[in-house]
């Protein structure tokens, strides 16, 4: 009987992290151009980047965070604008969840910016 209720346990928990896994956290693959100059746009590309999951995104040099301009959003890509002034450097992207408790995600993809 033990053993039944166990195994009944274990489907309900499977079953639940397949949904959640279902519905995917937001990620970052790569970013078009890789070099973008200061006041340009470029397209990030990934996984579950629409409004429902990401509500802004940033660059970090891991001292300073510099908000971008969404220009365009979808589930496989947002299209940005690097504001006008940023330093040149190499920058880490980041993004903001949506939800009740928004997290900050800084993404294994880097841009350069001129």
């Amino acid at each position: 009987m033990r053993l039944a209720k166990l195994y009944t346990l274990f489907v309900c928990l499977s079953s639940l992290l397949a949904l959640l896994g279902a519905q995917g956290m937001a990620r970052m693959n790569s970013v078009e151009p890789a070099t973008v100059k200061a006041g340009a746009e470029a397209t990030v590309s990934g996984e579950n980047l629409d409004k429902n999951a990401v509500t802004e995104i940033y660059i970090t040099d891991g001292t300073s965070d510099i908000k971008l301009q969404i220009v365009q959003q979808s589930a496989a890509s947002i299209k940005f604008r690097v504001p006008a002034g940023t330093k040149a450097g190499r920058f880490s992207m980041m993004l903001l969840t949506t939800g009740a408790d928004p997290k900050l995600i800084e993404q294994p993809v880097k841009v350069n910016v001129e």
